[in-house]
């Protein structure tokens, strides 16, 4: 009984944690603290839900086609479809938000996320990075200089880390890596716009 609900526990906290789910409502999050203004709010969670629904829309084509096992992508040749989709997507639309004038941390956050899916791609042979973690953990950053929001994102980190590695998604290192992932993106955001 104990392991039924630890597992069930794992996958709640990996659905909450998925970067679908989670960036869209940090992006909100942090721009409301910002103040930014409502012009900057629309662009960024406009672009924020396009991501997610694109991802989201094209998982579920994958597992409905049978070209997938399931809508996480774990399987090698499944991760390496995601991230060949992703690293495109997250850059195009960093290249739109670029010309329509957008901030500076409302670009870097999509160009970011795409850098993080290119060294889980560059690493595809040693391990299967976790993406979760990653975007996890640079979700924090986006709420800098906010340390309660930060901490509170970064004990949301941790529990997914826990239910990627309960889930046996990933192993230790996969996990530790996209904490490093995460971190080095989350550096690269606040020195250059937080």
């Amino acid at each position: 009984m104990r392991s039924v609900t630890r597992l069930a526990v794992a996958r709640v906290l990996s659905v909450l944690g998925h970067p679908v789910l989670l960036l869209p409502s940090v992006v909100m999050w942090a721009i409301a603290a910002r103040d930014a203004g409502p012009s900057v709010m629309r662009a960024a969670v406009l672009a924020s839900l396009a991501a997610a629904t694109a991802v989201a829309v094209f998982s579920w084509v994958q597992v409905k086609r049978g070209a997938w096992t399931h809508a996480d992508a774990s399987v090698p040749s499944e991760r390496r479809q995601l991230n060949r989709f992703l690293v495109p997507l997250l850059w195009g639309l960093a290249l739109l938000l670029a010309v329509t004038g957008q901030p500076l941390a409302v670009v870097l956050g999509m160009v970011l996320g795409g850098a993080m899916v290119v060294c889980a791609q560059a690493l595809r042979r040693q391990m299967k990075l976790s993406l979760h973690v990653a975007f996890a953990v640079f979700a924090a950053a986006l709420m800098w200089p906010h340390a309660g929001a930060v901490l509170s994102l970064l004990g949301l980190a941790l529990a997914v880390s826990w239910s990627r590695w309960v889930l046996k998604r990933h192993t230790r290192a996969e996990v530790a890596a996209g904490w490093l992932a995460g971190m080095a993106a989350a550096g690269v955001w606040v020195s250059l716009a937080g």
